[in-house]
């Protein structure tokens, strides 16, 4: 499971450098501008959480993430052209990592002793906050107050989680029954158009 977890982390990692990177293209940005997005688009929300937790950030004792959003803009300054191509496996791989990254941050979290709900903040936050840096940079709304539920299917997880954790499951099915959940949300959240209803002025 620790192998399946790690491939899955730098396939998320990699996904959400691309996320940034591609957003950093549409700009017209640099290719240091281009990595600058994608790193914060990648370590963004671990980054903040660990700050909160009062621990050293993650990437600062493994420089994988580093490497690997190098990578992703290698990648996608070689295949500029047919990288756009493949934005439905990027989606998977950024779905699969919003799962993951967002079991981490819950999981820290309660090993850091703080109660459960301030947990499910924690989740949310290393798993969305890296969008939310990469749409401030690329100076657009985040995508997560607009169109799209993806945080939501982050909070959901982790109910599940501490949900299961109260029924007295094992951590093996706690932890696949709160990935399942965020990745099927998300799914069905994008192929069916599902949506927050949206604020409306005074003047509508």
């Amino acid at each position: 499971m620790n192998t399946v977890q790690i491939v899955i982390e730098f396939l998320g990692t990699f996904a959400f450098a691309i996320s940034g990177i591609r957003w950093a293209a549409f700009k017209k940005f640099d290719w240091f501008g281009g990595y600058v997005v994608g790193l914060a688009t990648a370590i963004g929300g671990g980054t903040i959480r660990d700050v909160m937790l009062g621990v050293t950030p993650f990437w600062m004792t493994n420089s994988i993430y580093i490497i690997c959003t190098a990578v992703a803009l290698v990648l996608a300054i070689i295949f500029k052209k047919s990288i756009g191509k493949f934005s439905r496996t990027w989606f998977l791989f950024d779905t699969l990592g919003l799962g993951l990254f967002t079991i981490a941050g819950i999981q820290k979290t309660l090993y850091a002793g703080l109660p459960f709900w301030v947990a499910i903040i924690m989740g949310c936050i290393t798993g969305a906050a890296g969008g939310v840096m990469r749409d401030v940079l690329v100076n657009e709304v985040p995508l997560i107050f607009r169109k799209e539920i993806y945080a939501l299917a982050c909070i959901i997880g982790g109910l599940v989680y501490h949900l299961c954790s109260m029924c007295g499951f094992n951590i093996e099915i706690t932890v696949i029954s709160s990935f399942a959940s965020i990745v099927i949300i998300r799914l069905l959240a994008v192929k069916f158009h599902i949506s927050l209803p949206h604020l409306r002025g005074e003047e509508e």
